[in-house]
């Protein structure tokens, strides 16, 4: 079967969030697929069923786990399909647009409710100054002072892994052009921290669209890698914009 790996929300190679993606002829396990995704080792692998029929199945695992929605790993797919995908998934149907600017998903919004600060989770982010916290289907987020303060954050992790939710997003407003910034951590599922994370824009855009009175977006994540995702929030769907670049294809042998 045919494996590409393809860094996603971003126009270079080996930077944004690399996903591979593997395209499946037959039927395999569970087990088998999260055996390729731990030998695959990044953030996550898609899966796609190409003896689907529209919508395509779409199933998406981190090295120790499966996950319900991702965006990269989506996005990725899509690049490898040639755009114009719809997918059925653990989250519904999301569909895939070429654009001018890159492929656009349509993605379920993720509201928020405010939460009292866990004492653990704000131990856990030194150095941050913890304006809000928020708590999504899945992840929590955390409002800090500055951008500097995101950039800068070196989190304990052990924390993290050892609470509710899936992550961890940390966000501030944005400089350097971006309406916001961010950084997303997620041990708990074999992922200390993303490199770029579409689903988390799902939450964001619930923070920061009513907080900026903005429908359009762009938020950058400041991992190393670094990446950005445009955002236009549409009612109880988000849309997210990003570019992506084959790194690698191949043959999966076993």
């Amino acid at each position: 079967m045919d494996v590409y790996v393809v860094d996603s929300f971003t126009d270079r190679p080996f930077r944004g969030n690399p996903a591979a993606v593997v395209l499946l002829t037959e039927d395999r396990p569970v087990e088998w697929m999260q055996a390729v995704a731990a030998e695959m080792n990044h953030s996550e692998t898609a899966f796609v069923d190409m003896r689907g029929e529209d919508p395509i199945p779409l199933r998406w695992f981190t090295p120790v786990a499966e996950v319900d929605l991702c965006g990269h790993a989506t996005l990725a797919a899509a690049h490898v399909l040639g755009g114009d995908r719809r997918f059925t998934t653990r989250s519904g149907v999301l569909t895939a647009t070429a654009t001018d600017d890159g492929i656009e998903l349509d993605f379920p919004a993720d509201p928020l409710q405010p939460v009292e600060p866990p004492a653990a989770l704000v131990a856990a982010l030194p150095g941050v100054t913890v304006l809000e916290v928020h708590r999504g289907r899945e992840d929590f987020l955390v409002r800090v002072a500055s951008a500097d303060e995101v950039r800068a954050l070196r989190p304990d992790l052990s924390a993290f892994a050892s609470d509710s939710s899936r992550g961890v997003i940390v966000t501030a407003p944005g400089d350097q052009g971006a309406d916001f910034v961010s950084r997303c951590f997620y041990p708990a599922v074999g992922i200390d921290e993303d490199p770029v994370t579409g689903s988390a824009h799902c939450t964001l855009a619930a923070h920061w669209g009513p907080e900026l009175d903005k429908t359009l977006l762009v938020g950058n994540q400041l991992s190393a890698r670094g990446g950005t995702v445009a955002v236009r929030v549409d009612g109880d769907r988000v849309r997210l914009t990003g570019q992506a670049v084959t790194v690698l294809s191949g043959r999966l042998t076993c």
